[in-house]
């Protein structure tokens, strides 16, 4: 019962949309504006840099938060994974925007910090190398989401990583498909 509580704490601080209210602040609908990225490229191409940075380092702390509170109520490593895979599924499919949400990055580092340096190491490496073969942002990110659970399980030892790595790439995947919304560039 602990992880079912885990998860949905992750879930609801993943879900709590930071961009959408620094755009309402400004007047601003994201939703409706440039790309519609409820996120923190979104933030920053429509209401600027400040916003931006400010969203992501929130964006950061939602899965880095998550992963904490999910290892404290659920008192074992397995609530944290818990609540930081599920910190970014609510980044992407936020319920208080009926589903609409971010691609999953911010939330995602600030979890991997928080779970294993290793691990976010590991996946800023993958990115790299994967922008490195294809020259496009957004087909790096997808291609990283692709390995990382395989990562997971090593860097982690344990199942339970590879769950973990799952949970985190698969919102990522979804968000990132090719052709699904403008590339980052």
């Amino acid at each position: 019962m602990a992880l079912l509580y885990a998860a949905l704490l992750g879930y609801l601080f993943g879900s709590l949309p930071f961009a959408y209210w620094f755009g309402l602040m400004q007047g601003k609908n994201l939703m409706t504006e440039e790309s519609g990225d409820l996120g923190t490229l979104g933030a920053w191409r429509t209401l600027g840099v400040v916003p931006g940075v400010l969203v992501g380092v929130l964006g950061g702390m939602k899965g880095l938060m998550a992963v904490a509170l999910g290892e404290f109520m659920a008192r074992d490593l397995n609530g944290g994974l818990v609540a930081g895979a599920f910190a970014v599924l609510g980044h992407c499919y936020s319920v208080w925007l009926l589903g609409r949400g971010g691609r999953g990055l911010a939330p995602a580092v600030g979890a991997l910090f928080a779970v294993k340096l290793s691990l976010l190491g590991a996946g800023l490496l993958l990115v790299g190398l994967a922008y490195a073969l294809t020259r496009n942002p957004n087909r790096a990110v997808f291609l990283a989401a692709l390995v990382f659970p395989l990562s997971s399980l090593f860097i982690g030892g344990g199942m339970a990583y590879l769950w973990f790595g799952v949970g985190v790439a698969a919102p990522i995947l979804l968000r990132h498909r090719p052709g699904q919304r403008r590339s980052l560039t």
